[in-house]
């Protein structure tokens, strides 16, 4: 330790006390008054020179205006910060820092200083004094080169010139300002020492050659960069007065951007593309976008000008036959148009720096000017005159468009696609025509569909009537003449006025229906005696004439009138009438299908007109023709009576025959609804099949409910129709002798009859009901073909068992009996319905009560009590109704009863 003392001064003043020091020091209240959020809003809108000024007074405000997120706001305000990058870069520099501190030196010893820093127990004076020098150095060098962050005007380290002398470092400035987390104070005092002295200057200027910019920048490329370059600063400008100076600037870019445009104006008169065009295109390209020139040159093109050598569009009129339009004037249109707007591109690519947005903007200002005007009064014509061409001309011409736009061969660098850009200028053009179009071709659909509906009901009324009067005119007159006392009465009560012959009136006009009924039509065939019936060929169509004379009786007269009319129900509704509605809606639908392709609200008020349009098909086409042609349909089967039919010889009953083929074409109408669903509808996305709510499923589900429906009532009464002819063929092919021959047969019908099959009738009968389930197969669905051949086992087991009970059946007779059960039995597995066959088994067990012989009445009790042996389907007691139909009941009845009951008959 030193032993070194200070010698005492002599005369100097004696130092006080520290408690007398205490006691004179007072406290001082070092909080500032102001929060330090109102601090942060003040120091927002002070200039950057009083802010580094502000940053001097202590070092919590230096604290507060170095604060790194003070300047990247304002980096941000100007579009000079990327976070992507400053994250990156951050990440970087931590990935960096974590691998020098782990990587050792090269004697594979720790990081020198990291050692240093492990040894250390309190400090190092060595080493603190090295820290304390490295520190100074660097401050006095940075003191040289900024001042409090702030760069000078100088940009690089190594640059020694001005920036006077070099002043293109001050055009990419902006360029040159990185993203460093920590470091946004100097990159922007870059930016500020770079642009601030020509920013103050320029709002200092009183006109327009004052500014120092247009002194240092001599050449207009370089002064448009600086003025946008100011542009973007004045956005980081937000001191007191920053309206005035930005106001300043833009009025005197204005004034810049007005000298440009007139030398670009001047080399469009003398069209100097390649020159002056396209110099002074890229000056306000730089400047502020270019949108002037851009608007200067689409203004002024010549070919807005000369719209008259396109073409005409009323040629598309009057080129045409009367009430039509012809859409060829219109294709040359727009390909010419085509070809002159492709040529434009290629001009525009050569003079604009940004070529895809002047050219979409030209082609929009061409769809304005002369699409427009071409369209527009093409389709107001066509609307006044001749609606179908107004339909047609709207969707040509929209298919026309789209493809006017999808042929442009636009310059690169289009924002959007070719197909979007379609899109939008069609709907344009075709918006104000839009919902009319729609609308009038839902209307035009909906008119045609009904008068063609109409006209079929009508035809096939008047058909009718003209077959009634034909049969009926006769019998209609004979009681005129049977009735002439009464109409001698009546006419003789008249008032003396009404003359005495107008009794005649009835037969006159009733001749006239039977002369108009005769008379031939036009082309010289007679008129049909029925609706054409659905096919697809001419030769279907024609029907077969009335008789060259009616029936003079009246019975036959009504038979001949059923029959027609019977055979009608084929012709009740059409195929070809449906196939007509089918294709105008696909017609219709297809013209309104390609405003869907638009998307939004216009593709989407197309979409649903077009399921509106289906709605509609459906609707008449169901509602209208098919329902009522089953209604009536339903009617003329009621009125069928077997035993006014003269001819049994066909396999089939008529009316039901012809009602199945009208099944058949109400099933192929179906079909034809269900694949113009799938392929107009569901294909094209139209409508949604997965959708329950959708108006097209719906309409469509409907129909087929009413078809069901209305095939189920009557295919109803046809099984009322079937049964009633299966009863009249057993009730009139059924001899007495099938079941129960005589004895004279008994004993040489060994010889004669050796065929033990089924009778005749019964054969008839099961190839009557055959043939009318075989029809169904395949046309009907697979539910109600179910439901159908079990009514019909179940209603034939009816007639049966009723057949049954109308016969006497010997023992010999019962072989035929038991044949005819069989064949019975065999064709209803055929149906493939194990409940419907538990009938027809328990009826085939039935017969063979009648084989027993009359010497075993006990085992005929026995059999005829034994429930089971009919599997619940006959109780006893109606076993014992159909064992009373035996030949020889008589014989047996009391053997049976008391084997059953227990009875004794006594005689009192």
């Amino acid at each position: 330790m030193s032993t070194f003392k200070r010698a005492p001064q002599h005369g100097a003043v004696p130092k006080p006390s520290i408690l007398s020091t205490l006691r004179a020091t007072s406290m001082i209240e070092t909080k500032t008054i102001l929060p330090a959020e109102i601090l942060v809003s003040i120091l927002d809108y002070l200039p950057v020179p009083d802010q580094l000024r502000f940053a001097r007074t202590s070092k919590r405000m230096c604290e507060m205006v170095y604060d790194d997120t003070r300047w990247i706001a304002r980096l941000k305000s100007m579009g000079c910060w990327n976070e992507l990058e400053a994250r990156t870069r951050f990440e970087e520099a931590m990935k960096r820092k974590r691998e020098a501190a782990a990587r050792p030196n090269a004697n594979g010893a720790p990081h020198p200083i990291a050692a240093r820093q492990a040894s250390t127990t309190i400090f190092d004076a060595a080493l603190e004094e090295e820290r304390r020098k490295t520190q100074e150095s660097k401050a006095l060098q940075a003191q040289e080169s900024r001042i409090d962050g702030f760069e000078t005007l100088s940009l690089k380290p190594s640059q020694s010139k001005s920036p006077y002398e070099d002043p293109a470092a001050l055009l990419e400035v902006l360029k040159n300002v990185r993203s460093i987390r920590g470091h946004a104070r100097q990159e922007y005092g870059k930016v500020y020492g770079a642009l601030a002295p020509f920013y103050f200057d320029l709002a200092r200027a009183k006109s327009h050659t004052e500014p120092i910019v247009f002194t240092v920048f001599r050449d207009p490329e370089r002064q448009a960069q600086m003025l946008s370059n100011l542009q973007t600063f004045s956005k980081s400008d937000w001191a007191q007065g920053f309206l005035q100076r930005e106001t300043k600037l833009i009025n005197m870019m204005t004034i810049f951007e007005s000298a440009v445009l007139r030398e670009f104006e001047q080399g469009y008169e003398f069209w100097d593309v390649d020159g002056r065009m396209r110099r002074y295109a890229h000056i306000l390209h730089t400047l502020n976008g270019g949108t002037a020139a851009m608007d200067l040159f689409i203004q002024k093109h010549p070919m807005l000008n000369d719209r008259g050598i396109l073409g005409n569009p009323m040629d598309c009129i009057n080129q045409a036959p009367q009430d039509s339009i012809t859409l060829e004037p219109s294709r040359a249109f727009f390909e010419l148009l085509i070809k002159k707007v492709n040529e434009q591109g290629d001009v525009i690519s050569r003079i604009f720096p940004q070529p895809a947005a002047v050219f979409w903007a030209f082609v929009d200002k061409v769809r304005e000017e002369i699409v427009m005007e071409y369209v527009t009064p093409l389709l107001d014509e066509c609307h006044e005159r001749h609606m179908s061409s107004y339909l047609k001309a709207v969707s040509g011409l929209f298919e026309q468009c789209m493809q006017f736009v999808r042929s442009l061969v636009p310059p690169k660098g289009s924002e959007r696609s070719l197909e979007d850009n379609a899109k939008d200028i069609a709907l344009r053009v075709f918006e104000p025509h839009l919902d009319l179009y729609l609308q009038e071709e839902l209307e035009s659909f909906t008119k045609y569909a009904e008068r063609e509906v109409d006209n079929w009901e009508q035809k096939l009324s008047e058909q009718e009537a003209t077959v009634e009067s034909f049969y009926m005119g006769n019998f209609n007159r004979q009681a005129d003449k049977n009735d002439f006392l009464s109409s001698f009465k009546k006419v003789v009560m008249m008032p003396v006025t009404v003359l005495p012959f107008g009794t005649s009136k009835p037969a006159s006009t009733s001749a006239s229906n039977r002369d108009s009924t005769l008379r031939p039509s036009k082309t010289g065939t007679p008129v049909p005696s029925r609706p054409q019936t659905p096919g697809l060929g001419d030769s279907e169509r024609s029907g077969s004439p009335l008789p060259s004379e009616a029936p003079n009786d009246e019975l036959k007269a009504k038979a001949a009138l059923m029959a027609n009319r019977l055979e009608g129900i084929r012709g009740l509704f059409s195929i070809e009438l449906a196939l007509n509605l089918v294709h105008a809606a696909k017609e219709s639908l297809g013209r309104a299908a390609k405003f869907v392709t638009l998307g939004g609200q216009a593709g989407e008020e197309a979409r649903e007109q077009c399921e509106a349009m289906f709605v509609v098909l459906v609707k008449i086409l169901g509602q209208t023709h098919v329902k009522n042609g089953f209604t009536k349909a339903v009617d003329h089967l009621s009125r069928y009576n077997p035993r006014e039919i003269s001819d049994h010889s066909q396999t089939g009953v008529a009316p039901l025959v012809m009602f199945i083929e009208l099944v058949n074409v109400g099933d192929i109408i179906s079909q034809m609804i269900d694949v113009f669903y799938e392929q107009q509808l569901a294909a094209p996305k139209i409508a949604d099949r997965n959708d329950f709510l959708d108006p097209a499923g719906l309409a469509k589900k409907k129909f087929e409910q009413m078809l069901d429906e209305n095939v189920a009532a009557g295919l109803n009464k046809g099984i009322d129709v079937l049964m009633d002819e299966v009863e009249y063929l057993c009730a009139t092919t059924q001899l007495p002798t099938d079941f129960n021959p005589s004895p004279s047969s008994q004993e040489v019908g060994i010889s004669k009859d050796t065929d033990i099959g089924p009778t005749t009738t019964a054969k008839r009968v099961t190839e009557l009901v055959a043939s009318h389930t075989k029809m169904l197969t395949g046309s009907t669905e697979k539910t109600m073909l179910d439901v159908f051949n079990s009514e019909v086992g179940l209603r034939l087991f009816t007639a049966v068992c009723k057949h049954i009970k109308r016969q006497r059946i010997s023992t010999e007779g019962a072989v035929k009996l038991i044949a005819d059960m069989t064949m019975y039995f065999e064709y209803i597995r055929t149906l493939k319905n194990p409940d419907l066959l538990a009938y027809f088994k328990a009826l085939r067990e039935l017969s063979q009560i009648y084989l027993i012989d009359a010497r075993h009445a006990k085992e005929m009790a026995t059999i005829i009590a034994d429930g089971d042996r009919f599997g619940g389907i006959f109780r006893a007691e109606e076993v014992y109704e159909f064992a009373e139909r035996r030949a020889d009941w008589y014989q047996v009845k009391r053997d049976v009863e008391r084997a059953m009951y227990g009875l004794e008959c006594r005689v009192m």
